[in-house]
């Protein structure tokens, strides 16, 4: 009969990730809510199973030998799978129960979410959303490794292999100082603020290459001196005369300009939109969580 092979136990490989991911067993320890002398007992008999030394330590540092690198990121999808095996039993069960990690990017998030959690919470109160903002490329290496479930952003963007919910279009307007001489029509057209003084997301914030191109205002004059961090800073600078910006509509819905001495223009055209997207890994066991999920952001939407 064939001998069994002693295996590390998922909980001395995910003490073995904390301690490569910072480099500190106090940290490491508090991230994965135990004490420090148990961590280092885990770590130890996971070195003495193996035969190998996994960590060099010293007085004040602790640093992954090349070994202990490799098995770290090895040890990361074997957490992951287990992961997803308990969430295809959770999902099974109640879809719309249990924690949810869910990213958001800042172009949205404080626009869509204050609408749509209260509605979230009165119809699955078992759902327990985590958020997290930030701006889309680090979402996705996030959801890439599986620290978040699902992400919820601005299409178009490449998504590589991930799966995409389309949730709806967010049109753009122009917000111009009240007063200004654009032309008095019901709707801005590109040529009317292509010699605009435009102001702009900084860069990595997607909405500004995404406004620009749906505007067909790549080839814009735009203002070099300023990027704004976020749409309520781009707001306050149009108000203060300081040039002209692309708003989505969702931010206008929350009343971002309320209050300001701007005006509010459309754009023309049928292409002056971003689209709103939640997506998650293929791979992932909870595919029914978030089509209900997004289902009812998209409602939100509509």
């Amino acid at each position: 009969m064939r001998s069994v092979k002693p295996t590390p136990t998922l909980r001395q490989l995910r003490y073995l990730v904390a301690v490569v991911d910072r480099c500190h067993f106090g940290q490491a320890a508090s991230a994965c809510n135990v004490s420090q002398s148990t961590l280092s007992a885990g770590i130890q008999e996971l070195e003495d199973l193996l035969g190998a030394i996994l960590l060099e330590r010293t007085k004040r540092t602790v640093v992954p030998t090349p070994l202990g690198r490799d098995l770290a990121e090895r040890a990361r999808g074997l957490l992951s799978g287990a992961e997803e095996l308990v969430d295809l039993a959770r999902a099974a069960r109640e879809p719309m129960a249990g924690p949810l990690h869910l990213g958001v990017i800042p172009t949205i998030g404080p626009f869509l979410l204050p609408r749509a959690l209260p509605r979230l919470r009165e119809t699955y109160p078992k759902l327990q959303l985590y958020l997290r903002e930030d701006q889309t490329a680090r979402l996705i290496e996030r959801l890439e490794a599986g620290e978040l479930d699902a992400v919820l952003l601005a299409l178009p963007y490449a998504l590589g292999d991930l799966e995409v919910m389309d949730l709806g279009e967010d049109r753009f307007s122009v917000v111009y100082p009240a007063g200004h001489d654009l032309p008095q029509a019901e709707a801005a057209t590109p040529a009317d603020i292509a010699g605009e003084n435009l102001l702009l997301l900084e860069d990595g914030h997607c909405l500004r290459d995404q406004a620009l191109a749906a505007c067909e205002l790549e080839g814009a004059r735009r203002n070099a001196a300023f990027n704004g961090t976020s749409l309520h800073t781009l707001a306050q600078m149009v108000a203060n005369d300081l040039g002209v910006t692309l708003m989505p509509q969702m931010a206008l819905d929350a009343g971002i300009v309320r209050g300001l001495d701007v005006a509010v223009r459309p754009l023309s055209g049928k292409t002056p939109h971003r689209r709103i997207g939640l997506v998650w890994r293929r791979s992932s066991a909870r595919k029914e969580t978030f089509r209900q999920l997004g289902e009812a952001l998209k409602a939100e939407l509509g």
